[in-house]
């Protein structure tokens, strides 16, 4: 049975290497109804490579949206009725990553400076397909900053058809800042963001950015229509079974053994048809943060998992040694 995202609308970021098929089968473990989304895809690497592995997914992982980066519109409308044959339920655009490689490639963040191009993109993708297709975006890019010029933005690519837009808070630098920098260093306007839902009450906008906590999300969900977390859901997986108890009461919450218990046979899977199984193990490392045995775990498989030949009797061995601390 496929999982519907129902109000409020919380989601995890797509996050390059990070939240890779494996990482989202984890989570959908703990969070039966937040929506995940792929890292980031580009269209060339699904046009002239292996599409069919760069797209792969677990029919568990649904509700499940692709994040594709690219300014082709032709090439993004291919790559989108491919997802969709493939059976993703939403398709989203990148233009919100401020990488130098992103930028080179003409996608991600500086197409903020391009409207109409990121509009023919869209219409082009949205001709193509019947699942949502959906944008993500930053606040403003470099001097281009201005609210006027987000405004106007958002509302040339709403003539599109695109009804949902997650927007993150800060604007991007383009020059002169690291990924990593962008995501701390430009300050958070979280009222930008609400004032466009205020000016735009028919569209729904997904705050993205700095979101850590349960008590963030009370905070924001008032004024926009979902929020959507990054890395504070990577680092401490299980802060979404806290958000999952607080706005889906009816759900049982497995507990953090338990998500191991029903992960074994996911890894043992996968490592049975050659996948390694430190690219499992790694996106698990921060399951028990806070409790006791958490340093023993993650020092057990950080140790063990990338070994020639390592099994789910690792995850076995190091889930052990938090059993025995408890």
């Amino acid at each position: 049975m496929l999982n519907t995202i129902t109000t409020p609308h919380i989601s995890i970021a797509p996050m390059l290497d990070c939240t890779d098929r494996h990482d989202r089968y984890f989570l959908r473990l703990i969070a039966p109804d937040i929506k995940l989304y792929t890292e980031m895809i580009t269209t060339q690497a699904i046009m002239h490579g292996d599409a069919k592995r760069f797209l792969a997914f677990h029919p568990a992982e649904k509700y499940i949206a692709l994040q594709l980066g690219g300014s082709n519109p032709q090439a993004l409308a291919h790559c989108a009725a491919l997802a969709e044959t493939m059976g993703y339920d939403e398709i989203n655009l990148n233009v919100g990553c401020p990488s130098a490689r992103v930028k080179s490639g003409q996608f991600g963040a500086c197409l903020m400076l391009k409207p109409q191009l990121v509009a023919d993109c869209m219409a082009a993708m949205q001709a193509k397909v019947s699942v949502p297709v959906t944008l993500k975006c930053r606040i403003g890019v470099d001097e281009e900053d201005s609210y006027e010029s987000l405004f106007n933005f958002i509302k040339r690519i709403a003539e599109t058809g695109c009804q949902t837009f997650i927007i993150h808070a800060r604007k991007a630098w383009l020059n002169g800042l690291s990924p990593k920098q962008n995501r701390t260093i430009p300050p958070l306007r979280y009222d930008i963001v609400k004032q466009i839902k205020k000016d735009f009450p028919a569209l729904t906008i997904i705050l993205n950015g700095g979101i850590t906590t349960l008590k963030d999300i009370t905070t924001h969900l008032p004024d926009v229509d979902g929020v959507m977390i990054g890395r504070a859901a990577y680092a401490n997986p299980y802060l979404l079974a806290e958000i999952e108890a607080h706005y889906f009461p009816e759900r049982k919450i497995l507990s953090r053994l338990d998500v191991i218990e029903k992960l074994i046979p996911y890894i043992r899977d996968e490592t049975h048809n050659q996948v390694r199984l430190s690219s499992i193990t790694r996106h698990i490392l921060g399951l028990f943060q806070g409790q006791r045995g958490a340093a023993n775990w993650r020092r057990y498989l950080s140790e063990h998992a990338h070994k020639p030949g390592a099994n789910v009797e690792v995850v076995k061995q190091a889930l052990a040694l938090v059993i025995n601390q408890s």
